[in-house]
């Protein structure tokens, strides 16, 4: 007997648009810095996937929720944030699929639910090891009140990716 999993969420990386603008001047009004990745490991916000050694990037600030915010009408007043994200410098081909990122599967992060105003709703702690987060993301989902899901470092607190219903 198949089991079958159904798909109630969809991850996004920062939109390729976004990421091209980024690479000139970032949300904060200064052109991004270039970093050449020493170990590797580094959370790349274009593609969804951990840096390698020796590959080059772009290290922007990036304002996920304002930009939400001008693109909806909704005023998230105080919770507007910027922060700093890892992009390619180059184009790259974005992520593999828009399921939980493989590279940060385990890893921990902080889940932050929005509601429709962009005014934080609910949140929770991913811990280390977790191989489930996905538990955690319909946990959130399932207070209707929650429009979308934005995934945070845990102890740097950087925007990781965001989430929506399927």
């Amino acid at each position: 007997m198949a089991l079958t999993t159904t798909k109630t969420f969809t991850v996004h990386a920062v939109p390729a648009e976004v990421v091209a603008e980024l690479r000139v001047r970032d949300d904060a009004g200064r052109a991004p810095e270039l970093v050449v990745e020493r170990d590797g490991g580094s959370p790349l916000r274009c593609c969804l996937r951990a840096s390698r050694p020796g590959e080059r990037m772009l290290l922007a600030s990036y304002a996920p929720l304002r930009r939400w915010a001008e693109a909806t009408g909704a005023d998230p007043g105080a919770y507007l944030e910027i922060g700093p994200v890892f992009i390619h410098s180059e184009p790259c081909d974005g992520p593999e699929h828009d399921g939980w990122p493989d590279d940060y599967r385990g890893q921990p992060r902080v889940l932050r639910g929005y509601g429709t105003n962009g005014r934080i709703r609910d949140g929770v702690v991913i811990q280390e090891g977790d191989l489930e987060p996905e538990r955690m993301v319909d946990a959130l989902f399932a207070d209707p009140a929650i429009a979308f899901i934005h995934a945070r470092a845990l102890v740097f607190g950087c925007f990781t990716f965001w989430i929506a219903r399927s």
